[in-house]
């Protein structure tokens, strides 16, 4: 193999492996804040670090080239609301122990952008894809039909906002960082706003006299900007089809956060489900393995 690919084979698993165990084990240790104002500290240092790694390596050019094409300004207005949604939902999963569920949403949102990229692109589905499609509705049909009470929901929103994401992202191809620090300015306003008001009412964690809990709460841009880096810069070098294997490590390791180290429950109805989902993945991952 060459060498760039054995690279982007790494960076890619780093960036699989942040997002599935260091990202949770982060967010749901300073979950105890609340949901809430721990999304607002996500949005407001997620934009300061892109802030940084823009200066850093020098593309405020490409920046501004960016933001003088008006199509561009409208889809990334869409996709940054989009991530918002995908981020806040995420942290509320943490925060209120539904890791698995979250899990699930991770699981089909690569087989939901199959279904987008042929309704919106015309991408060709051949016969796994359309039945790995199929299997993954069956098992929210049942999640419905059996115990509506206990459906994923989070984890369905998790997968239809990032799977969107992408499909926006698609239309408009610019780079990921930029694009998402663009997606964080549009957010920013709204996010300081809600700061303002949690402070306001005595309800924030972030002060000058918990300097520790303040610091640890920064990382919260770097937890997020530092894995899609890692994870986009793989796709670079090894292409959509092989990352598109490895990102699997993300929602497995989160399932078994979830299942065994943070102790939630799991359904018989939902294992079932579940069980319908992995033999969606795993025929979703033999065919793109044979195509690519």
């Amino acid at each position: 193999m060459k060498p760039e690919f054995n690279k982007g084979i790494i960076l890619t698993s780093l960036g699989s492996f942040w997002w599935g165990f260091i990202g949770v084990i982060y967010f749901e240790y300073v979950s105890f804040i609340g949901h809430v104002e721990l999304v607002v500290h996500r949005c407001l240092w997620t934009t300061i670090m892109l802030v940084l790694t823009t200066t850093f390596f020098s593309k405020w050019n490409l920046f501004l080239t960016i933001i003088s094409n008006k199509k561009n300004l409208f889809y990334l207005l869409i996709s940054g609301y989009l991530i918002f949604i995908n981020w806040a939902v995420w942290i509320y999963a943490v925060a209120t122990d539904r890791i698995i569920d979250a899990s699930f949403g991770y699981f089909i949102m690569p087989i939901i952008s199959i279904l987008l990229g042929y309704i919106f692109f015309k991408e060709n589905l051949n016969k796994k894809r359309i039945f790995s499609i199929s299997l993954v509705l069956v098992s929210i049909f049942i999640l419905i039909f059996f115990d509506l009470k206990d459906l994923p929901w989070v984890g369905i929103i998790v997968a239809l906002s990032w799977a969107f994401y992408n499909l926006i992202r698609k239309k408009i191809n610019v780079d990921t960082d930029i694009g998402l620090l663009i997606e964080s300015l549009y957010i920013l306003p709204f996010a300081i706003a809600a700061f303002y008001i949690i402070s306001k009412n005595g309800f924030n964690d972030f002060s000058l006299s918990n300097l520790n809990l303040s610091m640890f709460l920064m990382l919260a841009g770097p937890m997020t900007v530092i894995p899609l880096f890692l994870y986009v810069r793989g796709v670079e070098l090894i292409g959509l089809g092989p990352t598109g294997m490895i990102f699997y490590i993300t929602p497995t390791l989160q399932f078994i956060l979830g299942y065994f180290y943070y102790n939630e429950e799991f359904s018989l109805v939902k294992f079932l489900s579940f069980i319908i989902i992995w033999i969606a993945v795993i025929i979703y991952l033999k065919d793109l393995y044979e195509t690519n």
